[in-house]
């Protein structure tokens, strides 16, 4: 299991990365000067200019799209909103179908759509660690 995040009351554990949605997650994410992974909470992240853009959640795969690409694959059956804890969604990020996850292509074009819209977000600064 992962991590704790704290709740209403008990700790939620956040499910383990699957293998499966980690090897998809290596062969999708694009080439890009701007990108780094890195882990966030114990499973593989894109960022591009400090915000985040594409990740893994136990076996699904999530990306951060603007108000209207979103509105369009939430009209798409199989997408979903992105809600880490039930009832607690993301508010830009959807996670991808897995139908799309069998097409390559189609998913590389809505990844290519999260990175254009998360490049053009103000940079981020990098998070503090805590000690």
């Amino acid at each position: 299991m992962g991590p704790d995040l704290p709740g209403a009351g008990m700790p939620m554990r956040l499910p383990k990365a699957s293998p499966a949605a980690v090897r998809r997650f290596g062969e999708l994410v694009p080439e890009s000067p701007d990108l780094i992974t890195r882990m966030l909470f114990g499973q593989p992240a894109a960022f591009v200019r400090g915000n985040l853009f594409f990740g893994v959640f136990g076996e699904k795969l999530f990306v951060r799209l603007s108000d209207e690409d979103r509105a369009q694959a939430l009209r798409t059956p199989g997408f979903a909103t992105f809600e880490p804890m039930p009832g607690r969604a993301m508010s830009q990020y959807v996670v991808l179908p897995a139908s799309l996850l069998k097409n390559p292509t189609l998913c590389r074009r809505w990844l290519a759509r999260a990175l254009d819209y998360a490049g053009g977000l103000p940079p981020r600064a990098a998070a503090r660690r805590r000690k």
